[in-house]
């Protein structure tokens, strides 16, 4: 273990250490996620657990509240190293007791506190008797379940339960889960493996991982889980399918989940072989009525359908002149009878704009298609809508449609699975971002309305509303890819039961139920999350001019030049003089006149527009100057250097918690993290590169262009290897890198000809998503590093998606010092090469004990 790695000669004093301090050295894979039920070992704590009680009692002991029962005496068991007896009726001791608000009234009417709604619950601890009854009570079985789970939150963090006196209830109705899960097993837009749900065409055999995300999903107070993607597959309502869907239906109703899909609404004409799927048609209306039967029949609480249609050319209503409003309401009324609804996804835009028209403007979309329906839809139809007017982006502006649509549920889409964010290779975490759209006042009515409050229903007294995460989970043990991506699922979850609860208490909470409770671990690792998002935003796109990814392949690595010139309408117009979309009412696209007149007011004038967002709304000169005095150019600069930092910061304030948590997941966590440290790098030079070249502006600090401690590869001597050009430029320093191709192997030397003394060596290469190329790097004649090139990024050539350093620490250089790369082949990975970055160490402590000459250690390496 690490502590033991440590320890070295003095092993009685870490024998000492071990006994007073708690070490979690043991692998875990992540698969607990935040139900890890760690031992609880607070000696304060032990002790005031000590009156817990020793049995529980259900009052319902259907599905559901058996759940909840079970994970009581799970968590118990594990916190606390106690069995907790199950009884049939009220002892006479004391015990936990969990039941509905009515069951509660009828064995214990001193703990009635008042009338719980719907999958609400209160926490109390009721004397009756002569003993303590701690009461779970529930609005209904899913708030019995919910009150439970948020016991053992409380418990896992170590909160004071001497006063436990608590009630909540859920925000809203909808709290759901889409997965963009396909029936082949792949997932769009996954990083986490492979469908949990599907493969090969059809529902897997085993759907046992299906309960455990099911359990999860409780655990935070998700209801509700769409299971395949948006781009839905006719098959899907195929009778062989609704037999396999009904078999996760019964993975997920014993923890309170609803399952419900996506569907194509041409199914009627792909799948039923009809002529049409014109909704007003009757034959279709006949079909999809058949269907909607035949899923109620197997699946009696199926949850509903979600709907993507005109867009990005999935079929939609509007090839039979039909609107939104008239495809939704034929389905919704099928459903309603069954207490099903209807998401209709605002995602509706032309992907073919015409990027010479200066008025074009995708982000008026959802305004311009929805707001003249508002109204027209039925009750139990919600129009599902992202928070910004694009595509998830790193910053963009809240929607209008939300304050567009005052007569029509609305719910708000959220992206867990890190799409334009990171993609699970990169730690965001997503909760500010969310709270800052959550948070916004649109000021509809001149009175305030928050986004939250809106999709709550609370604004515009709205039947239904809520929440809706793209979570995209997978087959990884860590079910999100990365370590620390399961703190944005786990902060949906909260958000969509309370949205008021803040960032840091989120990731307090998280960080606590799946690290340690540890303040070290707890301080650090909220740290990272809490400034992740700035650092992303930083180092790949501010302003408000968008991540400045690929956006026409991978959405992952720095493709600036891709959202320009086409008709996907990422359009951030850069030129010579200047950059950024003009979306003002009197010089542009109209769109800030989409809002209610306050925010439009404070959005139209580059006077009281917010810095954050100024490219998505004002093209300005590259040398305008923001409210903090700088000009747009230098701030570009400076950010993108800022963040970098700030990420391979991340990576030393993680190497702080070695030993202080499990290995496995420590070593996963520090990987990645050391690996999104040269990726920022990557994305920092790209994006300052392509800004001093589009501006002709230089950094005035005389950073970007100038890396003096960088050895081109092609500049190096090669033995194999020839040189090539990347594309996009601005993706590899220099431009360009060497390959290998046709050769068993190759290699690249350099003689080193700075100061002696102790460096990092960074070597820049490329990863491919096949092929798994190794290199070797020498120092003279002696191995100094190896490595396989074997990560999963989204990418099969030379560019940013693949770009990735391998660093090695600590060698000894000495002025004339030969250092050769030799690189293998495998597959299609040709064993890229970018450059070798040589960083002298201006002091290294852990040296201090020997000589600080490399002639006097070169012999210990």
């Amino acid at each position: 273990m690490a502590w033991l790695r440590r320890c070295g000669g003095f092993f009685m004093l870490c024998i000492a250490v071990m006994l007073a301090v708690p070490v979690t050295g043991h692998a875990e894979t992540g698969a607990a996620g935040w139900l890890r039920y760690a031992a609880i070992r607070n000696p304060e704590t032990l002790r005031r657990d000590q009156a817990l009680p020793a049995g529980v009692v259900l009052l319902d002991r259907s599905p559901v509240p058996l759940s909840a029962e079970q994970e009581l005496v799970r968590g118990v068991r594990s916190m606390l190293d106690r069995t907790l007896r199950i009884d049939d009726t009220l002892p006479e001791e004391d015990a936990f007791v969990l039941g509905t608000a009515s069951e509660i009234e009828g064995a214990l009417p001193q703990a009635r506190a008042g009338t719980l709604q719907p999958e609400s619950f209160s926490l109390s601890v009721v004397h009756a008797h002569g003993h303590a009854y701690w009461v779970i009570e529930g609005g209904d079985a899913r708030g019995v379940l919910y009150g439970t789970f948020r016991l053992l939150a409380k418990m896992g963090t170590e909160q004071d339960l001497a006063m436990l006196h608590d009630s909540e209830s859920p925000s809203a109705p909808i709290r759901w889960v889409n997965q963009w899960d396909n029936i082949d097993g792949s997932i769009e837009r996954g990083y986490a493996g492979r469908s949990i749900f599907f493969d090969n065409g059809a529902v897997r055999e085993d759907v046992s991982r299906t309960g455990e995300y099911a359990r999860l999903l409780a655990s935070v107070g998700i209801d509700g889980c769409t299971v395949n993607n948006v781009n839905a597959s006719p098959k899907m309502l195929s009778p062989e399918m609704i037999g396999g869907l009904a078999r996760i239906a019964d993975e997920f109703r014993p923890w309170g989940v609803r399952l419900s899909i996506s569907v194509a609404l041409n199914s009627p004409q792909t799948l039923g072989g009809l002529s049409t799927f014109d909704p007003l048609n009757p034959q279709v209306i006949a079909w999809w009525q058949s269907r909607v039967d035949a899923l109620y029949a197997q699946i009696p609480d199926f949850g509903g359908f979600v709907v993507k249609a005109d867009s990005e050319g999935q079929p939609g209503p509007s090839q039979y002149g039909r609107t939104p409003a008239d495809a939704a309401n034929m389905l919704a009324r099928m459903l309603k009878p069954h207490g099903g609804i209807l998401l209709y996804r605002a995602f509706v835009y032309n992907h073919h704009l015409d990027w010479n028209d200066m008025k074009a403007d995708r982000a008026r979309a959802a305004y311009d298609i929805f707001h003249p329906l508002d109204g027209k839809f039925e009750d139990n139809v919600v129009v599902q809508i992202k928070y910004g007017p694009i595509d998830f982006q790193v910053r963009e502006p809240v929607s209008p449609i939300f304050a567009g649509l005052r007569k029509t549920s609305e719910a708000i889409e959220l992206q867990v699975t890190q799409e334009y964010t990171g993609q699970a290779h990169h730690a965001v975490f997503l909760i500010p971002l969310w709270k800052e759209s959550l948070d916004f006042d649109l000021h509809a009515d001149n009175r305030s309305t928050t986004v939250a409050s809106i999709v709550e229903g609370k604004a515009f007294h709205h039947a239904l509303g809520g929440f809706v995460g793209v979570a995209n989970v997978g087959l990884d043990a860590n079910w999100m890819g990365h370590p620390l991506s399961m703190a944005n699922l786990y902060g949906f979850g909260r958000l969509a039961w309370n949205p008021e609860l803040t960032s840091a208490a989120i990731a307090e909470e998280w960080t606590r139920l799946t690290f340690s409770n540890n303040p070290e671990v707890a301080s650090t690792v909220d740290g990272i999350l809490l400034h992740s998002w700035h650092a992303y935003e930083g180092y790949t796109g501010s302003l408000g001019i968008g991540t400045l990814t690929d956006i026409l392949h991978a959405h992952y690595g720095p493709g600036i030049e891709s959202a320009e010139r086409n008709g996907w309408g990422q359009w951030f117009r850069a030129d010579h003089q200047g950059v950024g979309m003009d979306r003002t009412v009197a010089t542009g696209t109209g769109y800030i006149g989409q809002y209610p007149p306050e925010v439009a007011k404070r959005y139209e004038s580059l006077a009281t527009m917010p810095d954050s967002l100024l490219l998505f709304f004002h093209h300005v000169p590259w040398n305008y100057r923001l409210h903090n005095g700088q000009t747009v150019i230098q701030y570009t600069y400076n950010a993108h250097y800022a963040g970098a930092e700030e990420a391979a910061q991340f990576m030393t304030d993680w190497k702080r918690l070695d030993g202080l948590i499990d290995d496995e997941r420590y070593q996963k966590v520090l990987d990645l993290l050391i690996y999104q440290s040269g990726h920022a790098v990557v994305w920092r030079d790209a994006v300052c590169n392509w800004a001093k070249s589009m501006s002709g502006i230089p950094d005035d600090r005389g950073r970007v262009g100038h890396y003096p401690d960088r050895i081109e590869a092609e500049n190096m001597k090669l033995t194999g290897y020839t040189v090539v050009d990347v594309t996009p430029p601005e993706t590899a320093s220099g431009a360009k890198g060497v390959v290998c191709e046709g050769q068993a192997s190759c290699m690249a030397e350099t003689v080193f000809h700075g100061a002696s003394g102790w460096y990092d060596l960074g070597v820049e290469y490329f990863d491919y998503r096949s092929g798994d190329s190794t290199f070797r790097v020498f120092l003279n004649q002696q191995l100094i590093g190896e490595w396989t090139a074997d990560n999963t990024l989204p990418a099969e050539r030379m560019n940013g998606d693949t770009s990735s350093r391998k660093t090695l620490d600590g060698i000894p250089l000495r002025t004339g010092d030969t250092i050769r790369i030799e690189g293998t082949p495998d597959g299609n990975e040709p064993a890229p090469l970018d450059y070798i970055a040589v960083d002298r160490i201006v002091s290294r402590t852990d040296k201090a004990a020997g000589s600080n000459s490399p002639d006097a250690a070169q012999t210990k390496h």
